[in-house]
């Protein structure tokens, strides 16, 4: 079994014990992607994930310069934002970065102090505290620059009563397909540039009060040919996790040097959105075209009894289907978990989705490394960027 669990219980429960949490994030409010066409990526995302029509922006709500879709799913929120000009700073987000997460956007009571908190601490602003009123009520934002061009935006809505925010409207749409499970965000990984991981780790401790709970060097996530280092970062609370990579030293490119190339700088590397019956919820997604890396080897899944322990007890699922899927399974002194996951989600090899089911398990999947990213290399090699 993985031994990450350790690391997880000292960093949320000793290292904040005591301590004033002067940034509460009660979670994830919206994650907002730069795209080419909105509208079209709505269609994407709704057909393939499962995810419904829920709000819209553009031109009939008078906004002028860029259109917006938002997508809902349980209590994950996506939205999809377009430029409707070339000489907008979003198109040359995207000329330069491709489709892409632009904001994660973090749920507080306080937006105004969050702000004034991060600031101070040395954040770069990006949107100072802005009021957004129509007849429900008011929204209040404010942003702050984190890794690259992605932004951290704070998102206060105690008082606001309707849907999504002001400036934008209902989208009624007759096309919503069924739910593929997806719950919520589990986690959200960064990638970014070489001897960068550090500094990032400090800015997260400084800036915005988060802990350094789990660790994994070079040693730990490696292959024959390539190499990345790893820390997640976590809030008081630990609704919050944000891992952030950085490329090692290897033989070959590793996908965090790929990612790097091609994103052209650091950025989101992939959400990890939460099931609760990951068997169901691939199946699904599989059925709509959802691509997912290649599996692992025989040998992984005949591993997994000795893998999982006393675990193997309690589990519910038949691993000759999880193999069927190319689910991966890893374990913890708590429990175990399942995941797998997509391919890049735009032609650029950037963005993608992990599918996690946690049964009980804290961790990230540490067992599974080797077995991903082989995966990922053999995709990788098919592209021609190992």
């Amino acid at each position: 079994m993985s031994k990450e669990l350790k690391s997880v219980d000292y960093g949320l429960e000793k290292i904040f014990e005591g301590a004033q949490d002067f940034l509460p994030l009660l979670g994830t409010d919206y994650v907002e992607f730069y795209v080419g066409n909105a509208k079209q990526a709505a269609h994407f995302y709704k057909t393939a994930f499962g995810f419904q029509s829920f709000a819209y922006s553009g031109l009939e709500t008078g906004q002028k310069d860029r259109v917006s879709y938002v997508l809902k799913q349980d209590k994950i929120r996506l939205v999809l934002t377009s430029p409707l000009g070339s000489d907008s700073p979003i198109n040359d987000h995207i000329v330069k970065h491709g489709d892409g997460v632009k904001v994660v956007a973090l749920w507080v009571e306080d937006a105004r102090s969050a702000f004034e908190e991060t600031t101070k601490r040395g954040a770069k602003p990006f949107m100072e505290p802005t009021v957004e009123k129509d007849a429900h009520g008011e929204v209040v934002r404010s942003g702050i620059y984190t890794y690259g061009e992605t932004v951290h935006m704070f998102v206060e809505r105690k008082n606001y009563k309707g849907d999504f925010m002001p400036g934008y409207r209902k989208w009624e749409s007759d096309y919503n397909p069924e739910s593929t499970g997806l719950k919520y965000i589990d986690h959200m990984v960064g990638n970014v540039g070489w001897g960068e991981m550090n500094t990032w780790v400090k800015w997260y401790e400084d800036v915005m009060g988060f802990v350094n709970f789990l660790t994994f060097d070079d040693k730990q996530i490696t292959t024959e040919y390539s190499a990345l280092m790893s820390k997640v970062m976590s809030n008081g609370n630990g609704r919050i996790k944000f891992p952030i990579n950085e490329p090692a030293e290897g033989i070959k490119k590793s996908q965090i040097e790929e990612y790097l190339d091609f994103y052209e700088g650091p950025g989101v590397q992939h959400l990890a959105v939460a099931t609760d019956d990951i068997v169901k919820t691939v199946s699904a997604l599989r059925a709509r075209g959802v691509e997912f890396l290649p599996p692992p080897p025989q040998a992984y899944y005949d591993d997994i009894p000795r893998r999982l322990g006393a675990h193997m007890e309690t589990m519910k699922e038949d691993l000759t289907k999880l193999q069927e899927l190319s689910i991966l399974v890893d374990a913890d002194e708590e429990g175990y978990l399942l995941q797998i996951f997509t391919k890049p989600l735009q032609d650029r090899p950037t963005l993608f989705f992990e599918i996690i089911q946690r049964m009980g398990a804290k961790g990230f999947g540490a067992g599974n490394f080797k077995a991903l990213f082989e995966s990922i290399e053999r995709e990788q090699a098919s592209r021609g960027t190992l």
